[in-house]
């Protein structure tokens, strides 16, 4: 007997109704603030400390309260609904997505050292595996860890990272991939907290001028014979790029949550301007051309959130009981990673359109919408091209791939 039930539970509509409110009440009004103090404030940092979001699907051990990816991808999307500029989304996601992976796979000591601080938001946590010389061809790193003693001695440079002026500042540190065994291939890497914090010796950073998102910054770090303690590897040594894949599947589906938020605001943000909105005797919203335009985007976004909710499903399902495999995970989250920034960034520019010249004005608040969400098209946790051969590679085979 088939049994398919669409619905969330009661403890997560309640969890969605609670970030609902949070967002409209307390990040709406503050996006043109946001955007221009390139910064996320205090108080809205707080507040989501007190509603115990940055713990939601962490272990209780850790100061979390034992949901899922599920839970995280919920308030992933009701935060970039409010803030759709995707600032306080990214800040959020880029930490529980992969804080959730030191929390499963870290040592003891690493796990209570760091994560009841990112709880609390007395840590930043991010992933740093990007280079200068590239981003999706991790078999390409040259960032290094060598084993001295009971330490690990880092070198390398990582480049495209967010966050970077938030560690530096609360300190914390990054999930970093880095050659551990440079003969081995893939084989070869290994998973390990890259330490972030103004007493870290031999660390060095810039800072990137992103053109939207700007509420978080982005930039690189250099490693210069960094030292970290050996209980700092996160996994298995030379297993980090399995390791690394799963993280990314996790990390994934928040990016395709935040891209289904955002790309909903931005809509009823337009919704809301074509009803009011008059042109030759009557609202915007009357003429057909543009209801239109409206069905199909609303069609496509529901489509994407369908999508993407399987795919966070599949990947709660990988942890709770193992019903689906690695491989089978990363071809759902692939699919929701190829289509949400595409459908979220097309109602996102459509909405922008129905605003004629004021939309492209910085008063008219939808164009810092639009230039956010149009980095998860472009290559945040893997460039839609590598979507595209995730999904090829599991439908055709690994004997078609090259």
């Amino acid at each position: 007997m088939i049994h398919l039930d669409f619905s969330f539970s009661e403890e997560q509509e309640m969890l969605r109704q609670t970030v609902r409110q949070f967002g409209e009440k307390k990040l709406r009004p503050r996006i043109r603030e946001i955007d221009e103090k390139k910064e996320i404030p205090e108080d809205v940092i707080k507040g989501m400390v007190d509603l115990g979001l940055f713990g939601v699907n962490f272990s209780s051990s850790v100061g979390g309260s034992d949901q899922d990816l599920t839970a995280a991808a919920i308030v992933v999307e009701e935060l970039a609904r409010a803030d759709f500029t995707c600032a306080t989304a990214v800040y959020y996601l880029v930490q529980v997505g992969w804080a959730m992976m030191l929390d499963k796979y870290g040592t003891e000591q690493a796990r209570m050292e760091i994560l009841p601080k990112v709880v609390k938001q007395e840590n930043f946590f991010g992933i740093a595996t990007t280079e200068p010389e590239g981003g999706s061809d991790l078999a390409a790193m040259r960032t290094t860890i060598k084993k001295k003693g009971n330490k690990w001695v880092i070198n390398g440079e990582k480049a495209y990272i967010s966050g970077v002026n938030e560690a530096m500042r609360l300190g914390g540190g990054y999930f970093g991939l880095a050659k551990s065994d440079p003969n081995a291939g893939h084989k070869g890497f290994t998973c390990i907290v890259f330490p972030m914090g103004k007493n870290v010796k031999g660390l060095s950073t810039t800072l990137y001028e992103d053109m939207g998102r700007m509420g978080l910054s982005t930039g690189g770090f250099t490693m210069k014979e960094v030292e970290v303690p050996d209980y700092y590897v996160i996994g298995q040594v030379n297993n980090g790029f399995y390791l690394s894949m799963e993280g990314f599947n996790a990390a994934r589906v928040l990016v395709a949550a935040a891209c289904c938020g955002a790309g909903q605001g931005l809509l009823d943000f337009g919704i809301d301007f074509i009803k009011q909105r008059k042109a030759f005797g009557q609202p915007l919203a009357k003429f057909q051309g543009i209801q239109f335009e409206l069905a199909d985007n609303y069609a496509q976004l529901d489509a994407a959130r369908l999508v993407t909710y399987r795919a966070a499903w599949m990947v709660d399902e990988f942890y709770r009981s193992k019903k689906f495999t690695s491989l089978q995970c990363s071809k759902a989250v692939a699919e929701a990673k190829l289509l949400a920034p595409l459908i979220g960034f097309k109602a996102a520019n459509d909405a922008m359109t129905w605003f004629g010249a004021y939309g492209y004005t910085k008063e008219g608040l939808i164009e810092a919408g639009v230039r956010g969400i149009r980095s998860y098209s472009v290559g945040a946790e893997g460039a839609q091209n590598i979507m595209r051969i995730i999904i090829a590679r599991e439908v055709l085979g690994r004997e078609f791939m090259k």
